[in-house]
């Protein structure tokens, strides 16, 4: 439990040079106080730490290359870099005290656009010359009153009545009509009232500008009380809102530069806008009118003509996702594909637009990941007709594509070997058989270098951290290690390789779970509970739960068997089982686990009166879930930073999964272990940090007042006053743990 230092640092943000030679990434291989930037220079050679001034011409993320791969730039701290790949040479383009981003090239590679502030520049390459292309500004327009009819009658007989004023005004008209001829044309002001602007695109063509405009809502925030600070005062933390408080809403808009006008782009045309919402909801007493449903806006991609763009959007509801076509001319949206689900459309089928999930292949073909068949895939769609095609099927996940610079092929992860695998393949753009790159077992998060001829990827298996690995971009190249980060202390340790297994679930579902088993068992067992809902945890990587992991190491070395699910709701195994828990929480998510606790009874000798439980976040609310609604089957558990009430969450998790509690209040109270707690029988444990802004210790406190007016017995809260949701400091999670461990052997091993 102590500062993770002491196992070795991995390596982490690999960033390809430019010329594809050297290979940059994080590193701590001296445990200093923080990590460093080393590189490794191709072909072959040991890591060596970059020195300042090197290190602050580097990217921090894939720079933007230029059409003919001569020139590429990038954003760093707010500033734009420019490199000449010819001469090798790195130009510092602004240093302002505005935030510069989003740096690409023009079309015809003559400027660099970016943002500022807002608002769309271009600086040219020959000249220098900077060009401003929007000019949004806050707040509203001050416009002279109109005059009313007196004023107008008025104002026409003094202009007839007195030469002179005429002449004067006559003489200002004149000016004004001269400046405006002589001066350069200036953007169209452009103002935002209460609004923010965003997702600034200019088509390549360079005749439109879309962009996004978002109203922020303004419901009550939580707040959470910091008891512990420098101050000596308690002091606030401004926090969240709940689920169901009001949301922002969002519109997008086209500027049309010749003809200096904005228009907001409608969003009428989407397909099945205003179709209801498939279940009825709870509380809902009689139908409504469907309505015009609002939409989110996550990106917009011109393609290489400027004739069109692609538009992705998402209701608010979380039903559908759409990829549509925009038409600048008529403004109208043709939508390619609808992705609908009854429950809620996967978390990474949509929120960005970008080298993850879509893209454009030529001016007439887009790709695209789809859920539609239960499962990620890829698919190509020929914009003009619709027609679209998958270039993968099967039972396994396309977790994420990327196109190659050429635009011939697909780079892919996925888990098609198994749920517990990651690896990355090449795909034709025309189809036809994925060629597995990769063949470590494990996971594998790749960098494909600028030229692609070469790869350079973080690798891990279940019982060895992340390392840093480089090797040639074809089917059976050798992947040589280039980093050695691990600890003498910790590989003094032979850490144990869980078993992988598939536990039969009473839905005759199988489900994938580490099995961890003890030299000498002492009758007794564990299952943990990962957290997120919706994370992988049953695999044959390093586990993101390390410490866990450990631990689980400890408790089958004094005999216990520890059984860590990968129950209903979690990644890797399709649409169906992730929305497996829609409308309620704590179903087939606990029984899987007290399926889980029987598959242990049965196939295991484990003593079913001697089976404890313990998650944190979301495996802090399924821990409480079943020692309050199947306390038959956990005797012990342990609830760590857990959701007590679901109503209390925040809104872009739970309405995915539960709607709103306005509009579907029985599914929270069917979900929410503060209405069960009346069930408790065995021993339970709660740990929560005080300042957790994530699931709020406003929760346990809650939950606390409804154990004391129950009268119930034999559970303790332990409180961390400066943890928030991840703790920090090794103290509070050597405490955290040390009282797992007793609450374990005090209920556990006493039961013999």
């Amino acid at each position: 439990m102590r500062d993770p230092k002491w196992i070795g640092t991995a390596p982490s943000n690999i960033v390809w040079s430019v010329d594809s030679r050297t290979v940059y990434f994080q590193w701590n291989p001296v445990n200093a106080v923080s990590d460093s930037t080393y590189k490794i220079q191709l072909p072959g050679s040991t890591p060596v730490k970059v020195e300042k001034a090197e290190r602050r011409m580097l990217p921090l993320n894939e720079p933007q290359f230029s059409k003919s791969r001569t020139k590429a730039v990038f954003e760093k701290y707010g500033d734009i870099f420019l490199i000449d790949l010819v001469s090798k040479k790195t130009t510092q383009l602004t240093n302002t005290g505005a935030f510069e981003n989003n740096p690409f090239f023009s079309r015809d590679e003559k400027k660099i656009f970016f943002t500022s502030d807002q608002n769309l520049f271009s600086w040219e390459i020959g000249s220098g010359r900077i060009t401003q292309y929007t000019d949004f500004k806050r707040g509203k327009k001050n416009t002279p009153a109109s005059l009313s009819d007196q004023e107008k009658w008025l104002r026409n007989d003094q202009l007839s009545t007195f030469q002179v004023l005429k002449e004067r005004e006559d003489k200002k008209n004149m000016a004004e009509k001269i400046r405006k001829s002589e001066n350069p044309l200036r953007p169209k002001e452009i103002y935002l009232d209460e609004k923010t602007v965003d997702l600034v695109r200019i088509s390549p063509d360079e005749k439109y500008v879309t962009f996004r405009l978002t109203k922020q809502a303004k419901p009550k925030n939580t707040i959470v009380p910091n008891y512990v600070t420098t101050s000596g005062f308690t002091e606030d933390i401004n926090g969240r809102t709940k689920v169901g408080a009001a949301l922002s809403t969002q519109e997008l808009f086209i500027y049309d530069v010749a003809a200096d006008t904005v228009l907001q782009i409608p969003t009428a045309d989407l397909e099945g806008i205003n179709d209801r919402i498939s279940f009825k909801p709870s509380n809902e007493t009689k139908e409504k009118k469907p309505e015009a449903r609002q939409v989110l806006f996550t990106h917009v991609t011109w393609s290489d003509d400027g004739s069109k763009a692609a538009v992705v959007a998402r209701s608010v509801d979380n039903k559908d996702r759409w990829i549509s076509v925009l038409d600048p001319k008529s403004r109208k949206l043709k939508t390619i594909h609808r992705l609908h689900d009854d429950a809620w459309v996967g978390p990474f089928l949509g929120w960005s637009f970008g080298s993850q999930n879509a893209g454009w292949i030529d001016n007439q073909n887009l790709w695209f990941l789809s859920e539609e068949t239960g499962y990620s895939h890829l698919y190509v769609a020929d914009v003009s007709s619709g027609n679209k095609r998958a270039l993968t099927s099967g039972k396994f996940e396309v977790q994420s594509a990327q196109l190659s610079s050429g635009g011939k092929t697909f780079y892919m992860i996925t888990n098609e070997v198994h749920p517990g695998e990651k690896h990355f393949y090449k795909l034709p753009v025309a189809g036809g058989k994925a060629e597995k790159i990769t063949s470590m077992t494990g996971a594998h998060e790749v960098e494909v270098s600028p030229d692609e001829k070469m790869l350079a990827f973080r690798y891990s298996a279940s019982t060895k951290p992340w390392e840093l690995y480089v090797m040639e971009n074809k089917a059976g190249a050798k992947a040589t290690q280039v980093t050695s980060s691990l600890s003498q202390e910790f590989t003094s340790y032979q850490w144990r390789e869980p078993e992988l297994v598939t536990v039969k679930a009473r839905d005759n579902q199988d489900i994938y779970a580490r099995l961890f088993k003890p030299k000498n068992p002492n009758g007794a067992a564990v299952i943990f509970v990962h957290g997120a809902g919706y994370l992988q945890n049953a695999h044959k990587w390093w586990s993101s739960y390390f410490r866990e992991y450990m631990f689980h190491n400890l408790l089958a070395d004094q005999g216990y068997t520890v059984l860590d699910m990968d129950y209903r709701a979690s990644a890797g195994y399709g649409r169906d089982w992730r929305t497996g828990i829609y409308q309620f929480m704590g179903g087939k998510d606990l029984t899987d686990h007290v399926d889980g606790a029987k598959y242990l009874a049965d196939q295991h000798n484990v003593d079913p009166k001697r089976i404890g439980i313990y998650g944190g976040s979301y495996g802090g609310f399924i821990t409480l879930m079943g020692m309050f609604t199947t306390p038959d089957v956990f005797a012990a558990g342990a609830a760590l930073r857990p959701v007590t009430d679901w109503a209390h969450y925040n809104h872009g998790y739970t309405a995915n999964i539960l709607n709103t509690p306005v509009m579907d209040s029985l599914a929270y109270a069917k979900s929410s272990p503060i209405y069960y707690a009346d069930g408790l029988k065995g021993a339970l444990l709660i740990c929560h940090g005080m300042v957790d802004v994530n699931v709020h210790f406003q929760d346990v406190v809650r939950l606390q007042q409804r154990l004391i007016e129950l009268g119930k017995d034999n559970w303790e809260v332990a409180a961390y006053p400066m943890e928030d949701h991840a703790f920090v400091e090794p103290s509070s999670w050597t405490d955290e743990y040390k009282r797992i461990l007793k609450l374990f052997n005090n209920n556990l091993l006493s039961k013999k």
